[in-house]
């Protein structure tokens, strides 16, 4: 869809996420996944002598959580294929009608 000054025109639906609010979402998720690892940690060294199964288990997920929480914080800015298109064609013209021309020939 062309304006007046012949810019092309795009749907808002379809446009990124501002970059303030995509760092600050990764950040905030980062944050949750290194928590949840400091917790899972402090509970291996407090249930060592107590349940130590469960104390390997909080010590697994305290070693594999620095890795999962950066894929996870550096998973932004992907575009959703799911998204319609941001570009809006031009309408399309119809074009002149057949018997209006045929009429026009017809009278010369």
């Amino acid at each position: 869809m062309l304006k007046h000054g012949g810019t092309e025109v795009f749907r808002i639906t379809g446009a990124r996420q501002g970059l303030a609010d995509d760092v600050r979402g990764r950040q905030r998720r980062y944050v949750i996944s290194m928590t949840v690892r400091t917790l899972s940690v402090i509970a291996a060294t407090v249930l060592w002598n107590v349940e130590r199964h469960v104390a390997f288990v909080a010590l697994g997920l305290g070693l594999l959580l620095p890795y999962i929480a950066v894929v996870i914080a550096n998973a932004g800015r992907e575009r959703a294929p799911s998204l319609p298109s941001t570009f809006v064609p031009p309408p399309v013209r119809p074009a002149l009608d057949a018997p209006n021309l045929k009429k026009t020939s017809d009278q010369s």
